[in-house]
């Protein structure tokens, strides 16, 4: 179904590209102060739009499933670009980068594995979650930006948030687990 939510969630898949591409145009294109704006702005405008398509379609009566769908792919997409990008710029540890990636792979699978069994709903978005990537997508845009800003440093407080979010991503993961726990030890499909 195409409609004004998932078009928003489809710019921010296009988005991709011109956030990580801004860092390879030649030095005579843009400063890397301009890099690291245009980075910054372009990953904060599509955060932005992942929040307005989910209004949108709430408030439009525009769900659909094929955007229930996309809207989680879109935002693992923009997210895992940003944090490979972030350990290239050593701005950010590759650790911090696994475990935010492999978690996201790890529920990701989790998730269809349950609604394959028609228990989606004992994996759903809980509050620890949602916690976990406001941390990671304000700490992404300090961390993009990277320069100070009078006495304000972008990459202490990105730093801080993106362990933050790192060690929420292990506690989301395993409350995910203990959940999915009983379901896993009823034993083989048949």
């Amino acid at each position: 179904m195409f409609n004004l939510p998932n078009l928003l969630t489809w710019l921010r898949i296009v988005m991709i590209p011109l956030i990580v591409g801004v860092f390879y145009v030649p030095d005579s294109w843009l400063s890397p102060w301009e890099r690291n704006l245009f980075a910054t702005i372009a990953f904060s405008v599509a955060a932005l739009t992942d929040w307005l398509d989910g209004y949108l379609a709430r408030k439009l009566g525009q769900m659909s499933a094929f955007g229930a769908f996309l809207d989680p792919v879109a935002d693992k997409l923009m997210v895992t670009a940003a944090l490979i990008l972030l350990v290239q710029l050593d701005r950010t540890h590759a650790a911090i980068a696994i475990v935010i990636i492999g978690r996201e792979i790890a529920i990701s699978a989790l998730r269809e594995w349950m609604a394959k069994l028609g228990r989606s709903g004992s994996v759903a978005v809980n509050l620890l979650g949602k916690i976990k990537t406001g941390a990671q997508m304000v700490a992404i845009p300090l961390l993009l930006y990277h320069d100070p800003i009078a006495n304000f440093d972008p990459m202490w407080l990105g730093t801080v948030l993106i362990w933050i979010a790192s060690l929420l991503t292990l506690l989301s993961m395993l409350y995910y687990m203990k959940l999915a726990g009983p379901i896993v030890s009823e034993g083989p499909l048949e």
